[in-house]
């Protein structure tokens, strides 16, 4: 079993997890828990009932149920994993009872192949509601700059914007945040429908995994540094690469979908986090906690 980040697992307790990280030959998956079978829960599937559980309460349950499963993030062991949902292969049963996730696969297909588009979130498992967002995946750099570049999307309306704003609760003002934002041009709407477009790593971008930037670092304490990007080409990518040209800092992670895509290469970025020491180099990572508190990318070239 090789997992992707985007791909969703299900356990022997029928426990869903979405995958936050790509397979580097570990015996566990790291994961998030997302969703708990529960008989009062609003979620129902061809799996039964669930309920969805949010960062913090997903973190009590292990604790309660498998203290083993909680580190920095959860980890499953492959052996208590039954399913492995991957958003490439759901994607043409779920646009067959979704339209919206039809019009949406069909309008990207005709950019892309269809074998680069999935989707992942609630629908990956079959526990979208009504007012649930569009996470659809493309698989590929190459693809992904294809669709963003493309203009394929309608632009989000202010509220929308401020409730993305309220929901990442990120450390820029709302200007900051909004300039960094469009320019992306990852997120648009179908009528009342938002949606992402999130990048994943295809079978030839999966060899170039650098193993460097999965070791966990020693903290060295905050760092807060102004530096020139010399290559963001995984900066959709989890952790979000971004190389840099520093005295002391050879790159900067992060681990918070608020920073991937923040800055390109030839910009000045100024960032704030954690300085973490590994036997090969040291770095800045931001997104060292849910919130990111105190912690930021920012491009001062845009």
């Amino acid at each position: 079993m090789i997992a992707r980040i985007r791909d969703f697992v299900i356990t022997t307790r029928d426990w869903i997890f979405a995958v936050v990280s790509y397979d580097l030959g570990e015996e566990d998956v790291k994961c998030l828990l997302r969703y708990i079978p529960d008989e009062r829960g609003e979620r129902v599937s061809v799996r039964g009932r669930y309920r969805k559980v949010d960062f913090h309460a997903a973190y009590e349950f292990l604790r309660a149920h498998r203290p083993e499963y909680v580190r920095d993030v959860h980890v499953v062991p492959k052996g208590d994993i039954k399913e492995l949902l991957r958003p490439e292969e759901q994607l043409p049963v779920i646009a067959e009872r979704e339209e919206k996730v039809r019009t949406l696969s069909n309008l990207l297909g005709q950019y892309i192949p269809e074998e680069r588009i999935g989707i992942t979130g609630s629908f990956l498992c079959g526990l979208n509601g009504e007012t649930s967002d569009l996470d659809f995946v493309i698989y590929g750099l190459k693809s992904f700059n294809l669709v963003r570049e493309a203009g394929l999307f309608s632009e989000l309306k202010e509220e929308v914007w401020k409730a993305i704003y309220r929901k990442r609760k990120p450390e820029l003002s709302y200007v900051d945040f909004i300039a960094h934002e469009k320019r992306k041009r990852n997120r648009g709407a179908i009528g009342n429908t938002y949606f992402d477009i999130l990048y994943v790593r295809d079978r030839e971008e999966l060899t170039k995994l650098d193993m460097r930037n999965y070791e966990r670092g020693a903290r060295a304490g905050c760092g807060h540094i102004t530096a020139e990007v010399t290559d963001a080409s995984f900066s959709f990518d989890n952790p979000a690469i971004y190389e840099i040209a520093h005295p002391e800092i050879s790159k900067v992670l992060s681990f918070t979908h608020t920073y991937a895509g923040q800055a390109r290469a030839g910009e000045t970025i100024e960032a704030r986090g954690v300085i973490e020491r590994t036997k090969y180099e040291t770095r800045l990572v931001v997104g060292t906690t849910r919130e990111a508190k105190g912690e930021w990318i920012r491009s001062l070239s845009l």
